[in-house]
């Protein structure tokens, strides 16, 4: 996905939820804060979103522009209208949130998170493809080992699974964002 990409879903969503405002949280939320980031951070052709105002209209966007849509089939991408509770995040992070408002948005306002935030939530949900995403995340220098430190520590999380998360990023960071 292109930022001008989320940025038609951020004026779409938008205008299905009645909401000024929405939350993008996966991974396509990197957009906000790089612009034009590496390829490899850019391969999922969804935007996880929900209002910010209105957040139980998620399923009012994704009925209407999510998966197998007119939308996504006109488009190639599309938005997955999804929950507050979809991601677990770092504690403090609707703090960090960074906005997307311009014209391409018609004035509405995707917020997206911070990277740390972003990468400590794609560890904290734990699949393959998120390994995948932090690691280059890591291997392209858009992290900073002790900021992500903290948000993994700031994850509500039981101790003992963030101490194991913790382990995994001391790994990935070590080997510089190289799977083995």
């Amino acid at each position: 996905m292109t930022r001008a990409q989320l940025e038609h879903i951020i004026r779409a969503a938008s205008a299905i939820a009645d909401d000024r405002e929405l939350i993008v949280i996966g991974s396509q939320s990197i957009l906000g804060q790089f612009p034009d980031p590496p390829a490899e951070l850019c391969v999922s052709m969804e935007a996880d979103v929900y209002p910010r105002n209105v957040p139980e209209r998620w399923d009012l966007i994704d009925g209407s522009i999510g998966e197998g849509s007119p939308f996504h089939e006109m488009y190639g991408y599309y938005a997955q209208g999804v929950g507050e509770e979809t991601a677990i995040l770092p504690s403090g992070w609707k703090d960090r949130l960074i906005p997307i408002s311009n014209e391409n948005t018609r004035g509405a306002t995707g917020w997206t998170l911070e990277v740390h935030d972003l990468v400590a939530s794609k560890y904290a949900a734990g699949r393959e493809k998120d390994r995948d995403f932090v690691c280059a995340a890591i291997r392209h220098g858009l992290v900073n080992a002790q900021v992500l430190d903290r948000r993994i520590r700031d994850l509500p999380l039981a101790p003992d699974r963030r101490d194991r998360l913790l382990e995994v990023m001391s790994g990935d960071l070590r080997r510089g964002g190289q799977l083995i």
